[in-house]
């Protein structure tokens, strides 16, 4: 096995959004008080679930973004909530954050041991044309007064991102790449004016939008060398969350494998013309408006997002945010309860588990094993992701480690996740046969490995998920 990728240390990444309860698709209201402006920060699950991961990255954004104001400096207009409107874009007026509720957000995330990117409104002073795309510059006055508060008051931000959703033909509107790179170049000027006395800047991220090659090319030649530090994009490649085929999608390998079009373009794009930039997945819930209740917050999902996450990690792409932590219903956390969901699960397995070393594998046989292997994150040896899409067959996996060295070949460990009573829409799942719940003193449940003889063959069941971590084998990738 030989090195193919490399993402970062932090590559799992969740969401949190600005949508209020009254936030509605297909008749479902699935965001309850899971907002930025109403998430209750007090509740031990919520520190809990991020404690766990040290650290979780968290991509503070969404939809409503660019229609957010901050209650600092000389605002131009009142501090007001997001109301619902049907007559204005995403059917929510303009929304406000107060700095009470910046602050005690950012002493939840030190607290926690969170790392936040803050996705800043792009829109603030944009005049709209008559064919509903934008024009105009940037007003970032508000911007620039809302992060040299948070400088001042030590609040400590990985990445600024300016904008959601408005490259290329955009999502509501849109802005032109000619007028988008000109205003990452004055946010940029910006930050390096705010942080220009600290040894460690934050990152400057865009466009967070849906990948288009030429548009994304433009934008790298117009904003020039060293000013993008990451290139962001989001995908929903299962459609909406109203669709009846999600499920028939998930377990399409097919399917699953069409992404790899969009990994491979982003990463040609940057080598070619923004090499100094990295690539991130800044947002992607697999089904867009807020997914599906008991597909995208159930066990069956997690093979679409472990499948994903080798995926992306193999074009190198260095992290990958979830939408969402919690709200909608693809939430890692269930939005009432706070516990965690099947994919919470995957995702702190994935995150413990796989390093930062991506490694080329190769798998024959059936289509339906998917197969990924890192180098083992914070120990020895490699860590293999075997998925088994198969409803009814299970697959009986050899592993052939070229010209990797074997030393000490005396066991392995072994992480087996399947649904409870193997019924794909549950929300519970089992880790080597047992529930995992959060335990009666509200702590994350202990991951443990069952223990296998090297030479068993690796024996993955019809519809799950096998992390299998191999401390024997060696490779010069790994050193």
């Amino acid at each position: 096995m030989f090195a193919i990728g490399e993402t970062d240390e932090d590559f799992i990444c969740a969401t949190l959004d600005w949508w209020p309860p009254e936030k509605c698709d297909y008749g479902t209201c699935s965001w309850g008080h899971a907002s930025l402006l109403n998430l209750d920060l007090e509740n031990p699950l919520l520190a809990t679930a991020i404690k766990a991961f040290h650290p979780l990255k968290i991509r503070l954004g969404g939809s409503l973004q660019d229609k957010v104001i901050y209650d600092v400096g000389k605002l131009k207009q009142p501090c007001h909530p997001f109301v619902k409107n049907a007559s204005r874009m995403f059917g929510f007026s303009n929304g406000c954050l107060p700095m009470s509720r910046w602050d005690a957000l950012n002493a939840f995330f030190n607290k926690t041991g969170a790392v936040v990117a803050f996705g800043l409104n792009a829109l603030n002073g944009k005049r709209w044309k008559s064919n509903g795309a934008t024009d105009g510059p940037w007003d970032s006055s508000n911007a620039r007064d809302f992060i040299q508060y948070t400088v001042d008051h030590g609040h400590k931000i990985k990445a600024w991102e300016l904008g959601n959703e408005l490259s290329g033909s955009g999502v509501g509107t849109s802005i032109s790449v000619e007028q988008y790179a000109a205003d990452i170049i004055e946010l940029h000027g910006i930050l390096d004016g705010i942080y220009k006395d600290y040894e460690e800047k934050p990152l400057l991220i865009a466009p967070d939008g849906f990948f288009v090659a030429d548009w994304f090319k433009e934008f790298l030649n117009l904003t020039g060398p060293n000013i993008m530090n990451v290139v962001t994009h989001h995908f929903y490649n299962l459609g909406a969350g109203v669709d009846n085929d999600l499920v028939e999608k998930i377990l399409n390998p097919s399917y699953l494998s069409q992404e790899a079009s969009t990994f491979k373009g982003l990463q040609a794009v940057l080598q070619n013309y923004g090499p100094w930039s990295k690539a991130w997945v800044g947002e992607t819930g697999g089904a867009y408006n807020s997914g599906h209740n008991l597909i995208t917050n159930a066990f069956v999902m997690s093979f679409w997002y472990l499948d994903q996450l080798g995926m992306a990690s193999a074009f190198s792409t260095k992290s990958f945010c979830r939408q969402s932590l919690i709200g909608g219903n693809y939430g890692l956390l269930n939005t009432t309860t706070f516990l965690p969901n099947p994919d919470y699960y995957s995702a702190l397995l994935w995150h413990r588990l796989m390093g930062t070393r991506v490694l080329a594998t190769n798998s024959t046989g059936t289509e339906y094993l998917r197969a990924y292997a890192h180098c083992t994150k914070s120990s020895r040896g490699v860590t293999l992701l075997l998925i088994n899409l198969s409803r009814d067959t299970g697959i009986s996996v050899q592993v052939s480690t070229g010209s990797g060295t074997s030393t000490d070949r005396n066991s392995r460990l072994e992480y087996h996740l399947t649904a409870k009573d193997g019924d794909l829409h549950s929300q519970t799942v089992l880790l080597n046969g047992n529930i995992l719940n959060i335990t009666p003193d509200g702590e994350i449940p202990s991951l443990s490995a069952v223990t296998v003889p090297a030479n068993r063959p690796i024996l993955v069941a019809p519809l799950s998920i096998a992390f299998v971590n191999l401390p024997y084998v060696q490779f010069p990738a790994c050193s």
